[in-house]
């Protein structure tokens, strides 16, 4: 159990927010209420997805919608949330895809699928995707991302039904499985983009002791933006990369003690980005 302990809290989480919308949509309970990109739980607390919101800020400016107050509080919620504590754990802990891609993983380890090798695709492009939801929500004036994001058609198609929805859905699995390892989060999602940059100075973080490593880099193979572990066998100190999911996979499957979550290391600012 102590190997996938984290796995554990995190597909608990992931399900036990699942379950919840559905039990409240279904009952007509207020205990939780909307969906990821807007929501209000445990009656009071209202929750907005920060790439949501640029992007009807930005779509408002050629549309006239303007964003209610409730969403701006909202906003400052998850910024708080996210912006202070867990940084990109939102993707790791919250996001129901992540159970899509991490199947999907799964199965390439099973079955050694092995094709990144054949597509040349930068760790940054994600970002890029970013502005250019950005740019298409102002050409558009609708939060362009919002009507093609498998992560809101997985969500609502649980919560609410499953209707066209299962083909992106289906279309992010084939995507991680047969041609990307881990493509749709680590290269693509501009919602994980957009948590990564909120999350650039949050608290949580997995350190390294590099005193206790073997170097026997498991972590870097099991870890979905491995590029983050550059420090691993060479220095001590916390992760800083901002891609870094804290989904801790690498604190499991390392038999040294080498690694553990921990609290942003100020002194240790040269991988912060």
């Amino acid at each position: 159990m102590k190997k996938i302990r984290f796995l554990i809290l995190r597909r608990f989480i992931q399900l036990g927010i699942l379950v919840t919308f559905f039990v409240c949509n279904y009952y007509a309970i207020n205990f939780f209420n909307g969906n990821l990109n807007s929501s209000k739980v445990f009656w009071i607390i209202p929750m907005s997805d920060p790439l949501s919101i640029a992007q009807i800020f930005i779509s408002g400016a050629i549309s006239g919608i303007a964003i209610g107050s409730e969403a701006v509080i909202g906003l400052f919620v998850v910024l708080i949330i996210y912006g202070v504590f867990f940084g990109r754990g939102y993707c790791a802990f919250v996001c129901p895809m992540n159970m899509i891609t991490d199947f999907a993983n799964f199965l390439r380890r099973i079955f050694e699928f092995n094709t990144n090798k054949k597509l040349n695709i930068s760790r940054k492009s994600k970002y890029g995707v970013l502005i250019l939801s950005l740019v298409l929500s102002f050409i558009l004036a609708v939060p362009a991302f919002d009507l093609i994001s498998p992560i809101s058609m997985l969500h609502r198609g649980i919560v609410f039904g499953m209707g066209f929805g299962i083909f992106g859905v289906l279309s992010v699995f084939l995507f991680d499985l047969f041609f990307v390892k881990n493509g749709f989060c680590g290269y693509i999602c501009p919602l994980g983009a957009t948590y990564s940059l909120i999350g650039k100075y949050s608290l949580l973080r997995v350190k390294h002791n590099k005193d206790k490593c073997t170097k026997c880099n498991k972590c870097i193979i099991i870890c979905p933006e491995p590029q983050v572990l550059d420090l691993i066998g060479k220095r001590s100190g916390s992760i800083n990369k901002i891609d870094c999911m804290k989904c801790a996979r690498c604190i499991e499957v390392c038999d040294d003690n080498a690694l553990k979550y921990g609290i942003f290391d100020f002194k240790n600012m040269r991988s912060k980005k």
